[in-house]
């Protein structure tokens, strides 16, 4: 292992997806992205990463259904889950945070260097 940090991308947009992992790996992240739900859920529970971006509507297994269980899982229930949404509901955003994710993101908002900005802030915040 190289020793950089590691962002899990969930993401089933494969054009944004794409976008958000350029911009991280040029910034030193190693980036994985899977497209949906249970790929993502297995990929955190194999090889847990520092951060997730965790899309809420994913196919096969929703973002919030893969946010319990990542929470409620013992041995990856502490990783850090960013979650990127079309969405701007304030319940949803409520419901998400309640759940544990650090910050609710509404991708009409942010441009990759945001999600950038945030690994740097939450991989400090552990040192």
């Amino acid at each position: 292992m190289d020793g950089a940090t590691s962002v899990l991308l969930i993401e089933d947009d494969e054009e944004l997806a794409e976008l958000y992992r350029l911009r991280l790996s040029a910034d030193g992240y190693r980036v994985s992205v899977v497209p949906d739900g249970v790929s993502g859920l297995a990929a955190v529970s194999e090889a847990p990463p520092d951060v997730v971006f965790l899309d809420v509507r994913l196919p096969r297994l929703s973002g919030i259904e893969v946010l319990e269980q990542i929470r409620s899982t013992a041995t990856i229930s502490d990783t850090p889950v960013f979650v990127l949404s079309n969405y701007g509901e304030p319940e949803l955003r409520d419901r998400c945070l309640e759940l544990g994710a650090v910050d609710y993101l509404v991708k009409a908002d942010v441009v990759p260097a945001t999600l950038a900005e945030r690994v740097k802030q939450v991989t400090e915040a552990a040192r």
